[in-house]
C-alpha cells in the first residue's frame, strides 16, 4: 500500500475507486466498507483509495474539542495495509479546506488529483463548505465529471451497530474486550521503549517503559492489563500498568510493561502493545512488599487468561 501525506503535488496515474472518511479505529463497520471498496477495485480494474483527513476535523473546527483518537496515523496505515488497500491519501484538514465548496472539492481533489471513476459513500455522508452537500449532490457531480456513485445503504451501515464513539467510551472505561470486539482486532498502543526509574526491576518485575509521542492518542483507563507484543517476529505476552505508581509516590502517569519469559534489551525500539483484558484498578498499597504480592497474583491471573485465549 502506498501512503501519500501531501496531496499538493499528487496526481493519480490510474483510475481509482474511492471512499472518504476519518475511519478512526478502522472498526468492523469501517472494514465492511473497505472490503467492498477493495473488492470493487479488483473486479472493475480500479485502484482502491481511501481519502482521509488529519488532524481530525473536530480538532480544527471545535476549539474546545478534547477528542482522542483510537489510532495514530501509523497504526491506521498498518491496519489498512493488512486489509489490502492500494492507496491511503491523507489530506491535511484546515479551516481553509473546510470552506472549500462541494463542487471544488469534487473537481479539484476527487477528479483532478485522485482520478476517481467510482465513489463509494454512505447514504448520510455530507461534505463541502458547512457540510451542505449530500449523496444526491455527489451523484449530480458524478454525471458532470464522469464518475459513478455507489451508495452504502442505511441498512448496510446500521447492520453493524458500532461506532468510533462507542469504542472510545469502552477504552476510557477500561472495557478492552468490548473495544476489541467492535474493532475486530486488539487495541494497540505504539511507543518507544525508554529508560524508566528501574522500580520494576527492584520489585523483580522489570518493565519496559512505553513513551507515546502522539498526544492525541487515546489511553485506556488507569489499571493493570494483559497484553502482548510482536518483538523480533516473536509474540511475547505480559502485563501492563497504566497509572501514577502511587505506592512509590509517582508524580506522573506512566505506561509500563512486564513481559513474561523475555530478557532481551529493547531500549530505543518502537513497539506495539496489544491489549487483551483488564486485570484491576490501580491502587496504593500499604507497602512495597504488598505491591510485590499483588504483582505475583496479577501474573498468575494473566497467565491463566493467556492460556485460555491463546490461539492453538
Amino acid at each position: 500500500m502506498r501512503k501519500v501525506k501531501n496531496l499538493e503535488h499528487y496526481k493519480a496515474s490510474e483510475a481509482t475507486v474511492v471512499t472518504i472518511g476519518t475511519f478512526d479505529g478502522v472498526h468492523i463497520g469501517h472494514q465492511k466498507i473497505i472490503k467492498r471498496l477493495i473488492n470493487t477495485g479488483k473486479v472493475e480494474g480500479l485502484k482502491s483509495v481511501i481519502l482521509t483527513f488529519f488532524p481530525h476535523p473536530r480538532m480544527v473546527l471545535q476549539k474546545d474539542s478534547n477528542i482522542k483518537l483510537i489510532n495514530t496515523i501509523k497504526e491506521r496505515h498498518d491496519i489498512l495495509d493488512a486489509l489490502g488497500l492500494d492507496f491511503l491519501l491523507i489530506k491535511k484538514f484546515t479551516k481553509a479546506f473546510s470552506r472549500l465548496s462541494a463542487e471544488d472539492f469534487v473537481k479539484d481533489i476527487l477528479v483532478d488529483k485522485i482520478n476517481a471513476k467510482k465513489v463509494i459513500i454512505g447514504y448520510d455522508h455530507r461534505f463541502g463548505r458547512n457540510r451542505n452537500a449530500d449523496i444526491n449532490d455527489l451523484k449530480v457531480f458524478g454525471e458532470t465529471y464522469g464518475f459513478e456513485v455507489e451508495e452504502i445503504s442505511a441498512q448496510d451501515i446500521n447492520e453493524v451497530a458500532v461506532s468510533s464513539t462507542k469504542i472510545r467510551a469502552a477504552i476510557n472505561d477500561g472495557d478492552i474486550q468490548k473495544a476489541n470486539k467492535y474493532l475486530g482486532y486488539d487495541f494497540m498502543l505504539t511507543g518507544e521503549v525508554s529508560q524508566g526509574r528501574g522500580l520494576g526491576k527492584q520489585l523483580n518485575f522489570p518493565t519496559a517503559n512505553i513513551v507515546i509521542e502522539e498526544d492525541y492518542k487515546i489511553i485506556p483507563k488507569q489499571g493493570a492489563y494483559v497484553v502482548y507484543a510482536k518483538i523480533n517476529d516473536l509474540t511475547v505476552y505480559g502485563m501492563m500498568n497504566i497509572g501514577m505508581n502511587p505506592t512509590v509516590n509517582g508524580s506522573e502517569q506512566t505506561i509500563e510493561v512486564h513481559f513474561f519469559d523475555f530478557n532481551s534489551s529493547i531500549y530505543g525500539e518502537i513497539i506495539q502493545i496489544h491489549l487483551l483484558e483488564r486485570l484491576r484498578d490501580e491502587q496504593k498499597f500499604e507497602s512495597v512488599e504488598a505491591l510485590k504480592k499483588q504483582l505475583a497474583k496479577d501474573k498468575e491471573t494473566a497467565l491463566k487468561f493467556i492460556s485460555s485465549h491463546k490461539p492453538s
